[in-house]
């Protein structure tokens, strides 16, 4: 079965409205995590110029992975500086830890 992993560093503020889509498009669960750093958008008001934001891990079937990055970008486009980057990187397997079975793309 084929498997990507979405990572998208997004605003704090974006985080509900792409909670909400990803829910009403069916993507079955994420992950977030806060972090901080600085890239084409840095807080040049700070010493460190670290800004916070949120990362999210998205497991998928491939073939849902760039429609689901679509509807990520959707949700947390403001059109300023810093509104986060998105990527899709492939996975070659999934395990449940619980039951040790490997994931099918159908059902995961």
């Amino acid at each position: 079965m084929s498997f990507a992993k979405i990572t998208a560093i997004v605003r704090p503020a974006a985080v509900a409205a792409i909670e909400k889509r990803l829910h009403q498009a069916g993507v079955p669960g994420m992950s977030l995590s806060h972090v901080k750093g600085y890239g084409d958008y840095a807080d040049f008001f700070r010493n460190d110029w670290m800004v916070s934001h949120v990362r999210m891990e998205v497991f998928i079937a491939a073939s849902k992975a760039e429609e689901t990055a679509e509807i990520i970008m959707r949700a947390a486009h403001t059109g300023l500086e810093g509104d986060g980057l998105v990527a899709i990187t492939p996975v070659s397997a999934i395990y449940h830890i619980r039951t040790k079975q490997r994931c099918e793309e159908d059902a995961c």
